[in-house]
């Protein structure tokens, strides 16, 4: 029988996720499926461990559950928060908004409920990572002036869509919308985000705003091109540069 290929070694610059989760089994998974996908993985079983790790390593990110023995992770989040900045992820076996919304108080990064796809998480930490290496960067230096698809041109600075000479009227809440995935085009910007930014009530109103930029942009709104749907995550929008 043929012997079972190894990884590939990582890249020096490969990015290193502590995993902290009481659920040995998951923390495995986790740490096999993250090290495929090109990240260092370290891992612990609570916050004594997390905080063990954490005095020896450094971390570009922390995929952090909430229900665990000893200390919780909104407790280790809170008290993470004071001294430090690196993204967390947070998981929880609790579909509750009011966790997502306490989470998200303390200054955690973004909110995963399980049971959960792993190319999800996947999604999520690597949008956590570009907009942690973007907070490090000028302003000036990753926001573009303008994003081209297709015959449109949007204009970031105004908020102003055209298609060719002629300007397409949009509503506030589009405008919010449009800019939030002209900023980062090409990447997915989770629905949750998007509900989160200016007057969306929740993912169903950003759901509905999206069909309505669509009817004003896409030719085929059953199959779009610029304004697409990543099941189950959120929106991204294709611009000519990808």
């Amino acid at each position: 029988m043929a012997a079972q290929a190894q990884r590939k070694p990582l890249p020096d610059e490969a990015p290193h996720i502590l995993v902290v989760d009481d659920d040995r089994r998951l923390r495995d998974l986790l740490a096999r499926f993250l090290g495929d996908n090109g990240y260092r993985v370290t891992t612990a079983g609570n916050a004594i461990e997390a905080d063990s790790r954490l005095s020896n390593l450094v971390f570009d990110a922390i995929v952090l559950d909430i229900m665990m023995p000893g200390e919780n992770g909104f407790d280790f989040a809170r008290r993470f928060r004071t001294g430090s900045s690196v993204p967390i992820l947070m998981l929880t076996a609790r579909a509750d908004s009011k966790d997502r919304i306490d989470g998200l108080e303390l200054g955690v990064d973004d909110y995963l409920a399980k049971p959960f796809e792993p190319r999800e998480l996947l999604l999520r930490l690597g949008n956590i990572l570009k907009r942690t290496l973007a907070a490090e960067t000028p302003a000036a230096a990753i926001r573009p002036e303008f994003v081209r698809f297709g015959p449109f041109v949007y204009g970031l600075a105004r908020g102003e869509l055209r298609k060719g000479e002629e300007p397409i009227r949009l509503t506030e809440r589009e405008r919010e919308i449009l800019t939030a995935l002209a900023e980062r085009a090409g990447e997915v910007v989770p629905r949750e985000e998007l509900a989160a930014q200016g007057s969306a009530a929740n993912d169903r109103t950003v759901d509905v705003q999206m069909n309505r930029l669509r009817r004003k942009i896409e030719r085929d709104q059953a199959d779009p091109l610029y304004l697409q749907t990543v099941r189950g995550v959120g929106y991204r929008l294709v611009t000519d540069r990808g």
